[in-house]
């Protein structure tokens, strides 16, 4: 079976993290400060702040940010649920809207649309690594007077036009779970251009507090270990090579696959292929899947249901493109560790099952 996705942890990783466990010091300190310097030069010097997963560092903007009751925050429906769930728990509403069709992000126009009096901000979701139209979004945003929170989990060194996702509001969130392009075990990064905003989210990842004892807001605990920020350094060094060869292997997937809808690249966007998804469209997208599983192909539906159709939203809505491509996408292997023979293996595959009309 050649696996959808492989986290990838060598010697490099092991040895940092047991010199973290010599050391004797496991909770946050020297190895996430020097991670979070690190991370900044991806996101153009931004201010980074490392929390324990890709939720908590949605989360922790939304709350240094002071959304709360009786907002409104813009999002789209077609992505994991914890796009909405990090606007949720902070009691403002998650308003979903339509997704444009070629690159799965939010539409534009829908976003303007669906802006009310209560609309605070909007959250575009660079989904598979393709970064939103962060242009048409911007120039919305400011038209309205609209805060822009960027959900980067899957999008660590994209940018469109030259420039990083993560810089573009108030807010950048990124995951590092395993499945990601790098990963720390578990963890997130807040990066924002604001230090007033940046120390806020600080004090609410440590309890409230800067300095210790000294609590100057009720706080949560989402602090990220010395462990999983020794491992992220690591990742980290290896990110640029692995992202080339993830854009590699995408490329020679969309130059040989037949009978299905390869995924296309926006002009001026770097497309860091967290996954690289396509679409079925001629045939039921679960019994393509259910074969190359049997053909042995990994392969993954990101995400079957919209976030809105979820029982924990369970709104009436009607988001037509949404519906479609939550029906049609298939992920595919796309990840570094696959090999000449695995890709060429994938191509024959899909395109036996696309002529075999399954």
């Amino acid at each position: 079976m050649i696996p959808a996705a492989k986290p990838l942890i060598g010697r490099d990783e092991r040895r940092a993290v047991d010199k973290v466990l010599r050391s004797g010091g496991l909770a946050q300190g020297p190895q996430v400060a020097a991670f979070e310097e690190e991370y900044s030069a991806t996101v153009s010097g931004a201010h980074c702040i490392a929390v324990n997963s890709g939720t908590s560092a949605l989360h922790m903007a939304f709350v240094a940010a002071g959304i709360g009751v009786g907002d409104e925050v813009i999002v789209p429906s077609f992505s994991f649920a914890a796009t909405a769930n990090a606007v949720a728990l902070t009691g403002a509403t998650p308003v979903f809207v339509d997704v444009e069709e070629d690159y799965f992000s939010i539409d534009p126009g829908a976003f303007e649309a669906a802006i009310t009096k209560k609309t605070k901000a909007v959250m575009p979701v660079h989904l598979y690594g393709h970064p939103a139209d962060m242009t048409a979004i911007d120039l919305i945003a400011k038209k309205h007077g609209i805060m822009i929170f960027e959900d980067a989990a899957q999008a660590s060194l994209s940018s469109i036009h030259g420039r990083p996702v993560g810089t573009w509001g108030v807010a950048g969130s990124f995951s590092f779970y395993p499945t990601k392009n790098m990963t720390s075990g578990e963890g997130g990064m807040v990066t924002t251009m604001d230090a007033t905003f940046a120390r806020n989210v600080r004090l609410y990842r440590n309890q409230g507090m800067e300095i210790r004892y000294q609590n100057e807001v009720v706080g949560f605990n989402t602090r990220m270990t010395d462990i999983h920020a020794a491992i992220g350094r690591v990742q980290l060094k290896k990110l640029p090579r692995w992202t080339k060869q993830r854009q590699d292997n995408a490329a020679f997937l969309s130059s040989n696959l037949e009978g299905v809808i390869t995924p296309p690249v926006a002009p001026g966007a770097d497309h860091v292929f967290h996954q690289y998804t396509i679409r079925i469209v001629d045939t039921d997208r679960n019994a393509f899947a259910d074969e190359l599983t049997k053909r042995g192909v990994g392969n993954g539906v990101y995400y079957p249901t919209p976030i809105h159709r979820l029982p924990s939203f369970n709104l009436p809505l009607s988001l037509p493109v949404t519906e479609q491509v939550a029906a049609q996408c298939l992920s595919l292997p796309v990840h570094p560790a696959l090999k000449k023979r695995d890709l060429e293996t994938i191509v024959t595959v899909v395109n036996a099952v696309a002529r075999a009309g399954i």
